[in-house]
């Protein structure tokens, strides 16, 4: 049984040639396995749209090799294509078509097709198919363009910024229809701009970074790599020794600690024995966002994969 549905290997993206060449991906290995939920994170011009692009077969890498169930997904496309969904971030369909007529037309090109009806009941838009789709709300259309993606009943779901749009309600229920398709084994590749979406639903995590892929991992592993914070302002006295702990005394004192509860611990103690009050106290864990904004933060050496 196959287990990776994604590998690639030394993938590069190059625009453009000689001194105008500018490289959007720069070497990324990555692999999905079967059944889980991958996240694709990235700065702003990071690459993962390039990334993507390529592992969709819609675009030639300039150099690396990838497969898509073992096979290339531009030269061998229409095995491929029938087994996967492909969830843009604008799906472009016709404003003047309905919800059902459009996917009708959508559901056309599809090797093995569900009904309309099954996905629209999927997305939650029954009540909507008599609508033109240019009438809709942009989150509606977003929820039309996942139907169009479900359609082909697909083995393998890119979902590139599913929920931009969506008010919570329809968010959280996009979530549990994701869910639903993991539990019945289908694999997603996921790209969003909301971390917790990508704390919510991914199995591993890819965190890419001026064309590399700077972090991968699960959750907790990535999170576990990074120091948690503690931060108060400077009380005016010398600070305590804390064995380990990375202590940045400015007038907004930062200790950067892998051991929270023990370093605050005795930084209270400290302070209670000088009756000291740590004005402004923030103590927090490492999170996703902490790790995404310190690689955003960092300068371009921080590029090479882990």
């Amino acid at each position: 049984m196959q287990t990776n549905v994604i590998t690639a290997r030394g993938l590069r993206r190059t625009y453009g040639h000689g001194k105008a060449a500018f490289d959007a991906v720069e070497g990324v290995d990555l692999r999905v396995d079967a059944g889980e939920v991958f996240a694709l994170l990235g700065t702003n011009g990071a690459g993962k749209t390039s990334t993507l692009e390529v592992l969709e077969g819609l675009a030639e890498p300039s150099d690396g090799t990838v497969e898509v169930f073992g096979l290339d997904p531009r030269r061998d496309r229409k095995q491929v294509r029938s087994q996967v969904g492909i969830m843009l971030q604008s799906g472009g369909l016709p404003a003047e078509l309905t919800v059902r007529e459009a996917l009708a037309m959508w559901r056309g090109t599809c090797a093995e097709p569900t009904t309309v009806d099954a996905v629209l009941a999927q997305v939650d838009l029954t009540d909507r198919a008599a609508v033109r789709v240019g009438a809709l709300s942009g989150g509606e259309q977003r929820r039309v363009d996942l139907a169009c993606a479900l359609l082909g009943r697909p083995r393998l779901l890119f979902l590139d910024e599913p929920t931009t749009g969506l008010d919570p309600e329809s968010r959280r229920a996009t979530w549990r229809l994701l869910a639903d398709l993991k539990a019945a084994g289908v694999t997603m590749v996921l790209t969003t701009h909301y971390l917790d979406e990508a704390e919510a639903l991914a199995d591993r995590i890819a965190i890419m970074h001026r064309g590399q892929i700077s972090r991968t991992g699960t959750l907790r592993e990535i999170v576990d790599e990074h120091p948690a914070r503690i931060t108060f302002d400077h009380p005016g006295l010398p600070l305590p020794s804390l064995s380990d702990a990375r202590i940045d005394a400015q007038a907004r004192v930062t200790i950067s600690t892998f051991d929270l509860q023990t370093h605050l611990s005795e930084l209270l103690g400290w302070a209670d024995r000088h009756g000291v009050r740590l004005a402004g106290l923030d103590a927090r864990a490492a999170s996703l966002e902490a790790v995404f904004l310190d690689i955003a933060d960092a300068p371009e050496s921080i590029g090479a994969a882990r």
